[in-house]
């Protein structure tokens, strides 16, 4: 028994074993059905899910996730799909095609793990990306480590420029926040906030916090 394998783990077997495709349209499904039992309940949130180099370049992405909201009765306005830059460079032709059929579909789509692959700026630019998530590598000692200091702050002040919006990923501590947010980053994703947890304890979290519907609407969740 291997007990909790984490994605570190099991994804680079999936994409090698082809596994991936159907692993990857599970996650779709269960994701917009629980974005469809959000909204009927009143309180809709944007839910995230990865996308792999072998979604995106199979040709059928924008045609499964079309099909997948409609079937669970979703809104396109609460998915949204993270890419790599590494994902995004591969056959960038029918990537861009792929990505732009998204977003005129309603899906917002984020650029994950940024600072991490070799995407030239010219070519995020093209990208319909309305948000960028700072690799955790850069984010762990920006507090230590004066090179990754600066390297956060242009990238904040870079996205801010571009009009895109930017999230810091990995924050375990109060002084990452805090430094994130003298730069203007006041969106975080990391154990400083809350570890992974079931779906029924992460509701039960959000009644705890959140009073009326409303102020829900406004949060970000990822599976």
């Amino acid at each position: 028994m291997l007990g909790r394998v984490g994605p570190d783990r099991f994804i680079p077997i999936a994409e090698a074993t082809g596994l991936i495709l159907p692993l990857s349209d599970w996650v779709l499904e269960t994701a917009c059905r629980q974005i469809a039992t959000w909204q009927h309940a009143g309180t809709p949130m944007r839910l995230s899910i990865n996308v792999s180099a072998h979604q995106l370049h199979q040709g059928q992405l924008t045609d499964k996730v079309r099909s997948a909201l409609a079937r669970h009765g979703a809104h396109a306005r609460w998915l949204e799909l993270e890419i790599t830059e590494t994902v995004a460079m591969t056959q960038p032709r029918q990537a861009l095609d792929q990505l732009l059929a998204l977003v005129e579909l309603g899906c917002s789509i984020s650029l994950d793990d940024f600072g991490t692959g070799y995407s030239s700026l010219a070519y995020l630019k093209a990208l319909p990306v309305s948000k960028i998530k700072i690799d955790q590598s850069f984010v762990q000692d920006i507090t230590d480590d004066p090179d990754d200091d600066v390297i956060v702050q242009t990238i904040i002040g870079m996205a801010h420029n571009l009009g895109l919006a930017v999230i810091a990923e990995g924050v375990e501590t109060e002084a990452q926040r805090d430094r994130l947010a003298l730069y203007g980053c006041t969106t975080c994703q990391g154990y400083l906030f809350h570890r992974p947890m079931p779906l029924p304890a992460f509701e039960s979290l959000l009644q705890r916090h959140f009073q009326t519907p409303e102020q829900a609407s406004h949060q970000e969740t990822r599976p």
